[in-house]
């Protein structure tokens, strides 16, 4: 077992922070703003235990965020674990559409999307993940129309307006239905069923180690004490999204941080005109991106919608579609929010949108048969992001809305710049 002090005189696996620093006091360490990793350190009055592990970050949670503070990490030439409660990664981050909807952002989380656009590039290149390029919105009346040239005439190099044809041939929509679209430049996709395990995958050929099937019992500063052991590390990360409250209860309280519940289905659509050209978004999806909403235009689709469709506003709904590389389609998706998402779902919620998505696309109901079914679940807050230090070298890391995919990695690696690089320093 790895010690704070080695019987035999010798510690093995010392993170690279330490490395210049070996045989130097803890004092030495102190001023080098790095905790000697073979001090005793006082906890509650009482000597800190051994640690079984020494890194230079460790990180709690497999999602896509704590993916991307271990792809910064170790950029950055660090050692990093990274520890998981779960055998495989089964949250968020696969049980969505796979769609990184670049560019229909703003603020904060545009800055975060444009840098997880480079990164998930990269990974294409350097994972070997399937991905595509560009998203499509499908205008279904001339108010969608209207705020769609509102916003691509605000955002050139992002969004381009197409005509009724273009449209319907990028989306596989009803062409009886479209007036018009938008194709989303920045917009990427990724297949959700194998990008987070790729990406892990590439991690651990890089050195990351992983800890599955392993819960965190305690975190303190510069350790955390986990079902496998005890490990020291100079940084940790828990980027555990809406679980935040299992070990911060007071911290997802501050942060108002609750559970969105999602109703979605993968379908085989028989007599589809067009295969997708990329994710698709409705009139319903731009009442949601924040990057619509300073379009004039956009008051008149939302009360036009809500007027027509009151039990479809009722269920929350974003109504979206991306087709995987097997052909198959995913339908979503309707929202609700609670403290806890309840395991039973209601068949009318997936009654709306398949009777939707038969009149998107123009088939008979019967026509489109339900392969899967299941229940997303993402952190939701007021705020889209939660970054708190709320221990000393403990960092807590969460998307708070339903942009992970959009924006985590760009997040993950804005945190570590920000932690290895401040601004000033």
């Amino acid at each position: 077992m790895l010690g704070v002090d080695d019987e035999e005189g010798g510690v093995s696996g010392i993170p690279r922070a330490y490395k210049s620093l070996l045989g130097a006091s803890a004092a030495a360490f102190t001023a080098r703003g790095v905790h000697h990793p073979f001090a005793w350190r006082p906890y509650g009055g009482r000597m800190a235990k051994k640690v079984d592990q020494i890194v230079d970050v460790a990180i709690v949670g497999a999602g896509i965020v704590g993916l991307g503070h271990a792809l910064a990490a170790v950029d950055r030439g660090l050692s990093v674990v990274v520890i998981d409660r779960g055998s495989r990664q089964i949250g968020s981050s696969i049980r969505n559409f796979g769609h990184a909807c670049i560019s229909v952002q703003s603020g904060a989380a545009q800055v975060h999307a444009d840098r997880s656009r480079q990164l998930w590039l990269r990974l294409r290149d350097e994972a070997g993940l399937w991905l595509r390029e560009g998203g499509y919105v499908v205008a279904r009346a001339d108010d969608e129309l209207a705020a769609l040239g509102e916003f691509a005439a605000r955002r050139p190099l992002q969004a381009r307006v197409l005509d009724a044809a273009e449209t319907a041939a990028a989306s596989g929509a009803d062409p009886a239905h479209v007036v018009g679209g938008a194709h989303l430049l920045d917009d990427l996709q990724v297949n959700p069923r194998e990008a987070l395990f790729q990406v892990t995958e590439y991690l651990r050929s890089r050195g990351v180690e992983f800890q599955f099937s392993t819960a965190v019992r305690t975190i303190r500063e510069g350790r955390l004490h986990t079902t496998r052991g005890r490990i020291g590390a100079d940084r940790i990360v828990v980027a555990v999204n809406y679980d935040v409250d299992q070990l911060f209860p007071d911290l997802g309280a501050d942060y108002e941080v609750r559970r969105c519940g999602l109703d979605m289905t993968r379908v085989a659509i028989d007599g589809l005109r067009a295969p997708l050209a990329g994710p698709v978004l409705t009139g319903w999806s731009m009442l949601r991106y924040s990057g619509f909403a300073t379009a004039p235009s956009l008051a008149g689709v939302r009360d036009r919608l809500h007027a027509s469709h009151p039990g479809l506003a009722a269920l929350d709904l974003n109504q979206m579609y991306t087709q995987l590389p097997d052909g198959t389609v995913i339908v979503g998706d309707t929202h609700y929010k609670d403290d806890v998402v309840t395991p039973f779902q209601q068949e009318n919620a997936f009654d709306e949108m398949l009777a939707e998505a038969a009149v998107f696309f123009g088939v008979p109901r019967g026509a489109i048969r339900v392969v899967e079914r299941w229940q997303g679940v993402y952190a939701t807050a007021p705020q889209d992001f939660l970054i708190d230090e709320p221990i000393e070298g403990v960092h807590v890391v969460s998307v708070t809305t339903g942009i992970g995919m959009t924006t985590g990695l760009g997040l993950a690696d804005r945190v570590m710049s920000e932690i290895y690089e401040p601004v000033g320093a």
